[in-house]
């Protein structure tokens, strides 16, 4: 890997999250796995999604690099209130780098993958037609 590559696409990760980010590929949780079965190999749109992808010191549970966009499927822990309040300043800084993020909850995975996946598609449609208005901030 290069180190463009590495501020492109991983925003300067060190070595250690992308060894944290392994273990994390290697036990998914069911959610992640479900939904990891709809968006590999390039399903949705033709684009292709990184599972457990680093970015900075974060670990996107999917990634799509062109769109600059990242899913994250939210379990119980996400409710707690130290816990959200993490989770919005870590998408605010997911923001900075013009990254978008999108949060399902595991239930709405794992009951609704349908809805789920429509969701993502037309997240990944207003995207596209984003990115081809002029560069996104923090780019």
């Amino acid at each position: 890997m290069s180190i463009s590559d590495n501020v492109s696409m991983f925003y300067g990760a060190k070595a250690h999250i992308f060894e944290k980010a392994k273990l994390l590929r290697n036990n998914m949780t069911e959610a992640e796995i479900l939904l990891w079965e709809q968006l590999k190999g390039k399903k949705v749109l033709g684009l292709r999604f990184r599972p457990q992808h680093p970015i900075d010191i974060f670990i996107a549970d999917f990634y799509c690099q062109p769109l600059k966009l990242v899913i994250e499927v939210d379990g119980g822990i996400h409710k707690s209130k130290d816990q959200k309040e993490y989770d919005i300043g870590r998408t605010g800084e997911l923001n900075y780098w013009g990254i978008e993020v999108v949060r399902f909850t595991n239930e709405e995975v794992e009951r609704n993958i349908t809805q789920v996946i429509e969701t993502i598609k037309q997240k990944c449609i207003k995207r596209q037609s984003e990115i081809a208005k002029g560069p996104l901030q923090g780019i």
